[in-house]
């Protein structure tokens, strides 16, 4: 399993990937193409491969991807998608860990949103020390539910 940093040739794939996943953020091309751009605000775009998970018939690309956004003193992470056939396997827990290790290296906390009814998610983050802070009612839409706010700071 690799992590590396996304570029702008991985966007179909990234757009693919949380296609798959329901209670993944759903960005528009323009959105992801904006968020490569120099001028736009600090983001952290990872991907994850590995051919050691990948299905035999499956083309070479992305199996995961994350994307956070640093609003000094914190980061956001926006979105973190894992391809159906490959969860609980560890690529959650790599792409968080490298979000977390870069929040270390700039003395950053991270915050997110997540569906209440994310169970596979929410153990994610509480496993690697998110607490919860906060509830959005009715934050997300198709279909209506809230949204539980957590935060991990540096130790």
């Amino acid at each position: 399993m690799h992590i590396r940093a996304a570029t702008p040739t991985d966007i179909p794939h990234m757009m693919s990937l949380e296609r798959q996943c329901p209670t993944a953020g759903h960005w528009t091309e323009e959105l992801y193409r904006k968020a490569f751009q120099p001028e736009s605000a600090a983001r952290l775009l990872l991907v994850a491969e590995g051919t050691d998970l990948r299905p035999a018939n499956d083309a070479r690309s992305p199996l995961g991807f994350l994307v956070a956004h640093h609003l000094t003193p914190e980061w956001e992470l926006e979105n973190l998608v894992v391809a159906p056939a490959v969860r609980r396997k560890g690529l959650g827990k790599r792409l968080l860990k490298a979000l977390l290790l870069t929040a270390r290296e700039t003395k950053s906390s991270v915050f997110l949103e997540v569906r209440e009814s994310n169970a596979a998610a929410r153990a994610l983050y509480e496993s690697a020390g998110f607490k919860q802070t906060g509830r959005r009612q009715s934050y997300y839409k198709s279909p209506s539910e809230d949204a539980i706010v957590y935060l991990w700071t540096v130790t």
